[in-house]
């Protein structure tokens, strides 16, 4: 029986390398720089064009590019920071990592922060949100920053599952103070390690990343120095990426638009077929094309059985985690639809390369087990 994986990069890989990738990794080692060479400053300039954001930089990870973006933003230790619990757990220990508090609010529908419920949690000690635009969807940015301009605090955007999304027109990252992407390499724009961004507005916070990133030292942009001198005059930390990363996403980044288009033509065919929806949302970049069903676990085991993988993405809510539990008050909180949704998402295979015959055996499996099951299997979106 022949296995359809939920994500593999080597049929990726196979297209790249025909594309002439191996020759730019070549090309980037001959040229003698590790870090900090012309392969990333292409890459940062290139990326930037791409989310039409102002200022920027790469860093290690898109964990990294929260932690950064919380000092940078003024988070200080005891601070609070609002976000939702049904997310990648680095939302969540990116806020804890550096000392601050995470203020837990519930989600609606589709999986995306209640916007309505912020404003509710806001306090003395609030200093940033964190609106997480899960799956490749977008939250209500007009909404948030009306509320964040009123109490003036901070948005840091965690943009992980969503580069090349938009709202109302405008590309994600663009909305809130910080915008914060991840290279993991089943994202939307996946390195063949690790890697992240940051986008931001103005020089002065880009600078004080750069700083950041670098152990604290004073950068220089003179050309072949890192840094003034070597003292640190701020706590820093080493977030930066290799330069042959730097090479495989801007070769990749050529290609991005495409598989985003190739994406939500797949999402078109899974919603068509299973849903009767002749449209989807075009400003959704379908990093996951998550399904709920109170049959999950018994959906996952009968398409697991006839050779298909699926992910779950989260089946718990960061709140009841152990490292997160004194964060949750459940005499006055209630996150009750993040606790419920968590118990029946479930992810199909979607990436750019999987075929078309692929695509309509799972459509087809789905299909069999709705009229077996009798069940009404929903969209998140």
């Amino acid at each position: 029986m022949k296995i359809i994986k939920f994500w593999e990069y080597q049929k990726e890989y196979k297209f790249l390398k025909k594309k002439g990738l191996i020759k730019k990794i070549d090309r980037s080692l001959q040229s003698g720089e590790i870090f900090y060479g012309n392969s990333l400053k292409k890459f940062e300039n290139k990326f930037l064009k791409f989310n039409k954001s102002k200022y920027g930089l790469a860093v290690k990870s898109g964990t990294d590019a929260l932690i950064v973006s919380l000092i940078a933003a003024g988070v200080k230790q005891g601070d609070q920071v609002i976000t939702v619990s049904l997310t990648a757990i680095p939302t969540i220990s990116a806020i804890v990592t550096i000392g601050a508090i995470p203020v837990f609010v519930d989600i609606k529908d589709n999986c995306l922060i209640d916007e309505f419920e912020i404003e509710k949690k806001i306090t003395k000690k609030t200093k940033a949100i964190i609106p997480v635009h899960l799956y490749g969807n977008v939250c209500n940015m007009q909404k948030i920053t009306k509320i964040a301009n009123k109490f003036k605090i901070k948005i840091i955007e965690d943009c992980a599952q969503s580069l090349g999304a938009r709202y109302q027109n405008k590309l994600v990252g663009n909305f809130g103070d910080f915008g914060c992407f991840s290279f993991y390499p089943t994202k939307v724009l996946g390195a063949y390690g690790d890697g992240g961004f940051i986008v931001c507005k103005n020089k002065k916070d880009l600078a004080q990343m750069k700083q950041l990133c670098f152990y604290g030292l004073e950068t220089s942009n003179i050309k072949h120095k890192k840094y003034k001198s070597y003292y640190s005059n701020i706590h820093g930390i080493n977030s930066r990426i290799d330069n042959i990363q730097a090479t495989i996403l801007s070769f990749k980044l050529n290609f991005l638009s495409f598989w985003i288009k190739r994406r939500q033509k797949i999402a078109q065919v899974y919603s068509k077929k299973l849903f009767n929806q002749k449209k989807i949302n075009k400003d959704h970049v379908f990093h996951l094309y998550v399904l709920r069903t109170n049959l999950r676990d018994k959906l996952k085991k009968y398409l697991h059985s006839v050779g298909i993988l699926t992910g779950i993405h989260y089946e718990n809510p960061t709140h009841i985690m152990k490292p997160y539990l004194k964060y949750f008050n459940k005499k006055k909180d209630s996150l009750n639809k993040s606790k419920k949704i968590s118990k029946e998402i479930i992810s199909l295979p979607l990436h750019p390369f999987i075929s078309n015959k692929e695509i309509f055996k799972i459509i087809s499996e789905i299909k069999k087990f709705n009229k077996m099951n009798l069940n009404e299997i929903k969209q998140t979106f």
